[in-house]
């Protein structure tokens, strides 16, 4: 057996993890970001500093900065991404962390559904029950109708389903171009548009302030590079639960430096969230490899 070979699922894991430290680092820069200057113009420096971060990586790797022919359909990706950047943005910056990363979680769920809408794919009733019990938990956290109900909850969800229609894209466009290209003309196109986006409630950040902006830059950036080359590398099915992981820690960094509770319908619903993902993304891998290699799998049926 190749030793490489052996090792690949190991780096897979590690990549990964790297990842989900990254992205909850950012998301810990974007609370105390918040606290001196508004998440829309948050968004402007996550997105400049992150450019900046990923220049000189993408320089060192090739020589030269990638090259696309889908410009439009970067615009377009780039619009809607947007949009779900400044929602989750300002529900990471105004909500418990632990909602509004649970709540993030329901991103599959949503997936799930637009790829039967959007790119036709057959789901059967397995992953529907697991899409079912995933809005389930969604519905624990959000409780709605009950006394502790927050309108904000909304925004957090919001930035899920938006973010559904970006997975899709980007589906879409990895048919076409490499990961590094994605993320570069993602990039290329959120900077002047978030400046926009930023510039009705602009503050000029001052002292300490700059440390968190660009932080949010650099460990945005690393995340998603991290991200994709786990994914790479990786089976879906056995990196995400180890991308959950974001959701303890968040928890346990919110309790200590922001003095926030968990309460126990977050705790179920997140719970039955996650369950439901990793599930879906099993269910997923199987039915892939099966595809590929036209053996059948036992107790799956076509297209289920």
């Amino acid at each position: 057996m190749n030793p490489g070979t052996t090792n690949t699922p190991l780096r897979a894991a590690g990549l990964m993890l790297v990842s989900t430290f990254c992205f909850g680092m950012m998301a810990i820069a974007i609370r105390y970001g918040s606290a001196s200057v508004p998440t829309s113009q948050i968004a402007f420096f996550r997105n400049f500093f992150g450019l900046l971060a990923l220049v000189p990586f993408l320089l060192a790797r090739g020589g030269t900065l990638p090259r696309t022919s889908h410009v439009r359909l970067y615009l377009v990706r780039t619009v809607i991404g947007l949009a779900s950047m400044l929602c989750g943005f300002w529900a990471i910056g105004h909500l418990p962390l632990a909602q509004a990363i649970s709540l993030s979680y329901s991103t599959p769920l949503f997936v799930t559904m637009l790829a039967v809408l959007w790119l036709g794919e057959k789901v059967r009733l397995r992953r529907w029950l697991a899409v079912a019990a995933g809005f389930l938990g969604v519905l624990l956290i959000l409780r709605p109708g009950s006394a502790n109900f927050s309108p904000g909850l909304l925004v957090a969800l919001a930035a899920a389903m938006i973010s559904a229609v970006v997975a899709i894209q980007i589906k879409q466009l990895s048919r076409t171009d490499p990961p590094d290209t994605v993320v570069f003309y993602t990039y290329v196109f959120w900077v002047p548009m978030s400046l926009l986006t930023a510039l009705p409630q602009w503050t000029w950040p001052q002292g300490s302030v700059w440390i968190w902006l660009v932080l949010t830059g650099i460990f945005g950036t690393g995340g998603q590079l991290f991200w994709t080359r786990a994914l790479k590398l990786g089976e879906v099915s056995a990196l995400q639960p180890i991308s959950f992981m974001q959701l303890p820690l968040l928890a346990a960094l919110g309790s200590w430096l922001f003095g926030e509770s968990l309460d126990r319908y977050t705790v179920a619903g997140a719970g039955i969230i996650i369950a439901a993902n990793i599930y879906i993304a099993h269910r997923e891998a199987v039915l892939a490899r099966r595809a590929a290699t036209h053996a059948p799998v036992e107790g799956a049926k076509p297209g289920e």
